[in-house]
């Protein structure tokens, strides 16, 4: 028994060590993008803007221009990374993500309604509209798969179901846009282009009410994870708790969407990367998915629009083409279905 007091300490030590280090890293990451574009800074002239910001060019390129939407992408990244983590956990499915139970593309579809019949209506509710859709498709995904004591297939097979019919409403939409086609297009494959202050306050309370309701809510989480005879056993009321935590996986998502598009990738890759490197308990594990989603969507943005300066590239696209690879060598390693059961 003493033997596993003593482990315990060092297990949390460990996880806070590398919640840090990716913290660090993506902060690093973020000032080595302020250098970064379409035009490139010297590293000076970026120290020089962040300390004493004077108006002038510079002082605007970072300011104004790069450093909230390196901000911005890091926050959706954690956001969505929380957000897939919670999925997985639910479901017990790896390949699980924010589009899983058609929260995403709820949320996508009557945004981009808005943009093409409602040009009138003020960007601030859009956050409201992609959680109301989001929510919506939610509920619709729960009635196909039997309400909240649906079993982890059926919730997401019908996640798959709402989302296909989605996203063919979107491409309906997409066809009749008209000269907002190209845009929109871009937008849907997630981008952080022209992204401001105002955009991440706008975007920073839904990811932060999430975040903290996901830590207070480890444990059920946690016994979910495990299977639902387990969870029941242990007293845990899954008709109620599957809803909730699939609410709370949806609240990161309505103020993401709005801002980036449907960022890919990100929400499935992150907390696979964090399982794998053994988290203390989901509570470490939902920080260190954050922590890693993060950095990986900051790494892409900077990435998106240095590649082929004085062009973007949609993020969504960058995270696919790097993600892609990294998951699959991740899949290949033996230890893969066990830092899921662990990490889970």
């Amino acid at each position: 028994m003493s033997g596993r007091a003593n482990a315990l300490p060092g297990s949390r030590a460990r996880s806070l060590t590398m919640t840090v280090i990716a913290i660090v890293v993506a902060v690093l990451v973020i000032l080595f993008g302020l250098q970064a574009g379409s035009k490139p800074l010297a590293a000076a002239d970026v120290f020089a803007a962040l300390i004493a910001p004077d108006g002038k060019f510079n002082s605007i390129l970072v300011w104004v221009l790069r450093l909230p939407r390196s901000i911005i992408a890091y926050c959706a990244g954690a956001g969505l990374a929380i957000s897939g983590y919670l999925l997985q956990s639910l479901t017990r499915n790896p390949l699980a993500g924010p589009g899983l139970t058609g929260v995403t593309s709820g949320a996508v579809v009557p945004i981009v309604f808005s943009l093409v019949y409602l040009p009138w209506l003020s960007t601030l509710y859009y956050p409201l509209i992609g959680l109301t859709g989001g929510l919506s498709a939610v509920a619709v995904t729960f009635w196909v798969a039997g309400g909240g004591s649906a079993r982890p297939l059926h919730l997401a097979l019908g996640g798959i179901t709402v989302s296909l019919f989605l996203g063919a409403i979107t491409t309906a939409i997409l066809l009749v846009s008209g000269p907002q086609a190209a845009t929109l297009t871009f937008w849907l494959s997630g981008g952080f282009q022209g992204r401001s202050w105002a955009h991440l306050y706008s975007m920073l309370p839904w990811v932060m009410i999430g975040s903290v309701a996901a830590m207070i809510c480890q444990r059920a989480i946690g016994l979910l994870s495990l299977s639902d005879e387990a969870a029941a056993g242990m007293g845990l009321r899954i008709s109620l708790w599957r809803p909730v935590l699939v609410f709370i996986a949806a609240l990161p998502v309505a103020g993401i969407a709005p801002v980036a598009g449907p960022v890919a990738f990100v929400g499935m890759a992150a907390p696979h990367i964090a399982r794998l490197l053994k988290p203390y308990g989901p509570g470490w594990a939902l920080a260190l998915s954050a922590a890693i989603g993060g950095l990986m969507t900051a790494a892409s943005d900077i990435v998106s629009r240095s590649i082929a300066a004085p062009q973007e590239l949609p993020v969504g696209m960058i995270t696919a083409l790097i993600g892609g690879p990294v998951f699959i060598y991740l899949v290949q390693r033996p230890g893969f279905s066990a830092g899921q059961r662990q990490g889970a």
